[in-house]
C-alpha cells in the first residue's frame, strides 16, 4: 500500500511539473535557510563548550555605581586574587589572575611573528581545559617559560621539536617554550590566544605592577576562576560580593564596588547589563532573532506548499470522489496526501543540503564562523528526521485534511464547487508570507541606516590616512626624534606622534580629578590619554577654544587638553586658564587648561563620547601614529615607512593598522546581521513570489473561459489585467496595513539599546510597501497578460 502511495504521488508530480518545481524550489529555499540559521545558532549555543570544566568555570567581575549609575566591568585590582585565594579559598579549585589579550612580539633566530596572547597565572591551563600536544597542563610553574598554540609552533619551529627551545617576548623576555596546545577552536573566547606566558613573569618585568600589588584601586586585570565542586556560582558571589568594598579606603567605598562571579556559560550570550545593573542580555538577541526569522521562512515556504495544493483541489475532487466512491476511508486519503507531502518534503530537503554545502564559504565569510556541516553528528540526522516529519505535517496538514474531507456524491454529480469561503485561508496564507517579507524589508532598510547613521558621525579629527603601530617592544623607545625627522624628510608622512591609547579606544582612566567649584558629592571618572605635543597636527582635532600644545612653552609641561565632554561635565565658565588638580592625597598635581578640542568618537560608535583629559608626556606611550603624506599613493608612503622603520627598529616587525579600518570593525556585529536579515529577507520575497506565482497561474487557469467570454464582449487587455491583479494588490495592501506597525514597534526597540540612534523614517515603510506592491504586480502581470492575450476561440470551443 505504502509503495502505491509513492507511486501516485511520484505520477502527480510529474504530472504537474510547475506546481512540482514551485513546490520542491520553494521549500528547499526554505529548507536551506532554516538549516543554515540552525547551524548558526548550534555554533552561537556551543561557544565554549569545548572546555571540560564548562559549566565551573568562571570570570570575577565588579560593578560600580557612579553618580547613580552602575557600570559593569571586567577590569579588576591585582590583590584581588590573593585575598579571594587566603580568604575565600574553599570556594574555588583555581584562580589565575590576567593580562588583557595583546599582540606580542615572539623571536626565535631570525624569525619573528606577532602573535595575540596573555599573561596568567599557573592553574590557567587547568581552567580552560587546553589540548595538550607536547608538554603537560603543569608548564607555567617555571616563571621563564611559555605555551603555545600548534599554529604558533609550526610558524617558529616548522617540524622542529619545540619543546625546551629559547624565544624571546617583545625583545627583552626570555622564555623556555614547556608545552604546546591545540589550537582553541574558533567559537571560543581565547580563540585568538596563540600563546601563553607565566602571570609571575609580567609582574617582575613591569615596575608599575610592583606599585599594583597593593592598590585596590587599580582596576587594570582580569581574572578567570574554577569554583569547588561543592559549591554553585550564586553562593560563590554572594559571598565574595563585599571583599573590594571593604578593603578601599573610606573615600573610595561610595563607588559600592559589588564582586561577582560570571559563568563561563554565559560569557557569550549573556554579556550586556544596564545602567541598574540587571543582566539585559547579549548576543542570545540575535540567536532569538534568527531562529525566529529561520522558522518565519519556513513557515512561508509551508505555505506555497498548503496554498497550491488546496488551490488546484477542484482539479483533484474527482480523483477524490472516485476513490471514496470505490471504497477508500478518508483515513487512507489522508494518507495518500501525506506520503506526496512527504516525498516533496525529501526532494526538498535533499536540494537543501546541497545549496547548504554550496553557500557556506560565503555563509562563513560573512558570519565570520568556521562552520562546518554536521554529516557525523548522530543528533543532528535525528533532528533533521524530525525536522522533515513536521515539516511534511505542517506543509500537508491543511490539504490533506481539506481535500479527503470532499463529499463523491457532489463530486461525481458534478454540483461541487469550493465556494468563495474556500479561499478564505489561501488569502489569509498569503498575507501572512507578506506581512513576514515585509517586515524583515523594513528591518534591513533601519539596521543599514543604524550602521550608516553611526559612521557618518562627526568624528572630531580626520581618520584617513592614518596609520597606527603599537609600540610592542623596548625597541621602540626613544626613536621617535629619529623615525619623525627621516620620515618627514623624505615625504613619507606630513606628521607622526606618540600616544599611550589608539585612535579606536581608550586604555586608561582616572576618578581622581578636582577643581574649583567641583561637588564633593560628584563621582567622577575621565579618560587619561598621554600624548607628545605632534599629536594635534597629527590626528588632525579641531578647537573650540584655547590653542594646541607646543614645544615653544616650557609650561606645557603642566598643561592639559580637555574634550568637549570633559569641559561640559565639570562645569567650569571659559574653561582656557582654569586649573584641574590630579592624584591622590599627597602626590596631586595641578594642572593647567589651555585648550577644549570638539569630541573625537574613539570607543563605541553608539554611545556618547566619554569626558577626557590629553596630558603632554615624554615616555609612558604604547602607540606610534602616522598621518600618511596626501599628496602620494598610499602604497609609496607605506612602502618608504616600512624601509625607515626596518632600519631604524629592525627587531620589531612592521605590524600596522589602518585607523579608518580599525575604527569599522566596531560595525562588525551589525553589519553582519544587516547583511544576513538582508539575504534572508530577499529569499522570504522569492519564495513569497514563488507561491504567488502559482497561485496567479492556477487563478488565470480557473478564470479562462470567463477571460474567453468577456473577451468576446469587448473586454482590453487591461481590463482584465486589473481583473486578475486586483485581488493579490489588495492581499498585499493588507500585508503593508499589518507589518508596517509590527516592523515599527520591533525595530523601535532594538534601537533602543543605542544611546547614539537615527530616526526611523516614514520613507522607509512606504519604500518597502512600494517595492512590496511592485514584486507583486511583476510576479501576478506574467500570468494575468498571458491570460488576457490568449484567443477566446481556444478557451470557448467545447461550449
Amino acid at each position: 500500500m505504502l509503495r502505491n502511495y509513492f507511486l501516485i504521488a511520484i505520477r502527480n508530480l510529474l504530472k504537474n511539473k510547475v506546481y512540482s518545481f514551485i513546490n520542491v524550489g520553494g521549500l528547499a529555499v526554505g529548507m536551506s535557510v532554516a538549516l543554515l540559521i540552525g547551524l548558526w545558532i548550534h555554533d552561537e549555543l556551543s561557544y565554549d563548550t569545548h572546555q571540560q570544566n564548562y559549566d565551573r568555570v568562571g570570570q570575577v567581575m565588579q560593578q560600580q555605581t557612579l553618580n547613580g549609575e552602575v557600570g559593569t566591568q571586567m577590569a579588576i585590582p591585582f590583590p584581588l586574587e590573593k585575598e579571594l585565594r587566603d580568604t575565600y579559598g574553599g570556594y574555588f579549585k583555581y584562580l589565575a589572575s590576567a593580562s588583557w589579550e595583546g599582540s606580542h612580539i615572539l623571536t626565535y633566530g631570525d624569525k619573528k611573528l606577532s602573535p595575540s596572547g596573555l599573561y596568567m597565572g599557573i592553574d590557567a591551563p587547568k581552567i580552560l581545559s587546553l589540548r595538550m600536544k607536547r608538554g603537560t597542563l603543569e608548564g607555567l610553574k617555571d616563571p621563564h617559560s611559555i605555551l603555545l598554540s600548534e599554529s604558533t609552533a609550526q610558524s617558529l619551529f616548522g617540524n622542529m621539536d619545540p619543546i625546551n627551545k629559547v624565544l624571546r617576548i617583545d625583545n627583552k623576555l626570555e622564555v623556555k617554550v614547556t608545552g604546546v596546545y591545540e589550537n582553541v577552536p574558533n567559537h571560543s573566547r581565547f580563540r585568538e590566544v596563540n600563546f601563553i606566558a607565566p602571570w609571575d613573569l609580567y609582574v617582575t618585568s613591569e615596575h608599575w605592577l610592583q606599585r599594583a600589588k597593593t592598590q585596590w584601586g587599580n582596576n587594570s586585570f582580569q581574572l578567570f576562576v574554577q569554583i569547588a565542586d561543592h559549591t554553585d556560582f550564586e553562593t560563590v558571589s554572594r559571598a565574595i560580593v563585599n571583599v573590594k568594598f571593604n578593603k578601599v579606603s573610606k573615600e573610595d567605598q561610595r563607588y559600592k564596588a559589588a564582586i561577582f562571579v560570571h559563568p563561563m556559560t554565559q560569557w557569550h550570550l549573556y554579556s550586556n547589563w544596564d545602567k541598574k545593573g540587571y543582566q539585559t542580555g547579549g548576543a542570545i538577541e540575535y540567536v532569538w532573532l534568527f531562529a525566529i526569522i529561520g522558522v518565519f521562512v519556513l513557515l512561508l515556504a509551508c505555505i506555497n506548499f498548503m496554498n497550491l495544493s488546496t488551490a488546484r483541489s477542484e482539479k483533484r475532487a474527482k480523483e477524490v470522489g472516485i476513490r471514496k466512491a470505490i471504497g477508500s476511508i478518508r483515513q487512507q486519503l489522508i494518507t495518500q496526501f501525506f506520503t506526496e507531502s512527504l516525498l516533496v518534503v525529501l526532494l526538498a530537503f535533499a536540494l537543501a543540503i546541497l545549496i547548504v554545502e554550496i553557500s557556506l564559504p560565503w555563509f562563513n565569510q560573512v558570519a565570520n564562523k568556521e562552520i562546518t556541516f554536521l554529516w557525523k553528528n548522530p543528533y543532528f540526522w535525528l533532528f533533521s528526521i524530525g525536522f522533515m516529519l513536521l515539516t511534511s505535517l505542517l506543509a500537508g496538514s491543511y490539504p490533506a485534511l481539506y481535500l479527503s474531507s470532499f463529499q463523491p456524491v457532489k463530486v461525481l454529480k458534478g454540483t461541487f464547487r469550493v465556494g468563495q469561503m474556500a479561499a478564505l485561508p489561501r488569502k489569509v496564507l498569503v498575507v501572512l508570507q507578506f506581512t513576514v517579507s515585509i517586515t524583515l524589508m523594513i528591518g534591513t532598510v533601519i539596521v543599514y541606516q543604524q550602521v550608516q547613521y553611526s559612521k557618518s558621525r562627526p568624528a572630531g579629527f580626520k581618520r584617513e590616512g592614518l596609520v597606527m603601530i603599537q609600540m610592542k617592544s623596548p625597541d621602540f623607545f626613544g626613536k621617535y626624534d629619529v623615525l619623525r625627522n627621516e620620515l618627514k624628510r623624505i615625504g613619507a608622512i606630513e606628521e607622526m606622534t606618540e600616544s599611550s591609547s589608539p585612535l579606536t579606544d581608550v586604555w586608561s582612566n582616572s576618578s581622581a580629578f578636582s577643581w574649583q567649584g567641583k561637588d564633593p558629592n560628584m563621582d567622577v571618572e575621565f579618560a587619561t590619554i598621554f600624548i607628545t605635543h605632534d599629536y594635534g597636527k597629527t590626528v588632525g582635532w579641531q578647537f573650540l577654544e584655547g590653542r594646541d600644545l607646543s614645544t615653544a612653552h616650557a609650561t606645557d609641561s603642566s598643561a592639559i587638553i580637555l574634550n568637549e565632554s570633559a569641559a561640559q561635565f565639570t562645569g567650569i565658565k571659559d574653561p582656557v586658564g582654569k586649573v584641574i588638580t590630579w592624584g591622590s592625597k599627597g602626590e596631586a598635581k595641578d594642572y593647567t587648561i589651555i585648550g577644549v578640542v570638539k569630541d573625537m568618537v574613539v570607543s563605541s560608535p553608539y554611545a556618547p563620547v566619554k569626558p577626557a583629559i590629553y596630558f603632554p608626556h615624554i615616555d609612558n606611550f604604547n602607540w606610534m601614529i602616522f598621518r600618511l603624506n596626501s599628496e602620494k599613493s598610499t602604497h609609496e608612503s607605506l612602502a618608504k615607512l616600512e624601509a625607515v622603520f626596518k632600519r631604524i627598529i629592525p627587531a620589531a616587525p612592521f605590524d600596522y593598522q589602518f585607523a579608518d579600518a580599525s575604527y569599522g570593525q566596531k560595525f562588525a556585529a551589525e553589519e553582519q546581521v544587516g547583511t544576513l536579515a538582508g539575504l534572508f529577507a530577499i529569499l522570504a520575497i522569492l519564495i513569497s513570489c514563488l507561491g504567488l506565482f502559482g497561485l496567479a497561474s492556477f487563478v488565470a487557469e480557473q478564470r479562462t473561459k470567463e477571460i474567453g467570454v468577456r473577451k468576446v464582449l469587448g473586454a482590453s487587455v487591461l481590463s482584465l489585467w486589473q481583473l486578475l491583479s486586483k485581488d493579490f494588490i489588495v492581499l498585499v495592501l493588507l500585508s503593508c496595513g499589518i507589518a508596517i506597525p509590527m516592523a515599527y514597534y520591533f525595530m523601535a526597540d532594538w534601537l533602543e539599546k543605542y544611546e547614539y540612534r537615527t530616526t526611523i523614517h516614514w520613507w522607509v515603510f512606504i519604500v518597502a510597501g512600494m517595492g512590496a506592491l511592485i514584486i507583486t504586480l511583476i510576479t501576478v502581470s506574467y500570468q494575468a497578460i498571458t491570460a488576457a492575450l490568449m484567443n477566446p476561440v481556444k478557451s470557448l470551443k467545447s461550449e
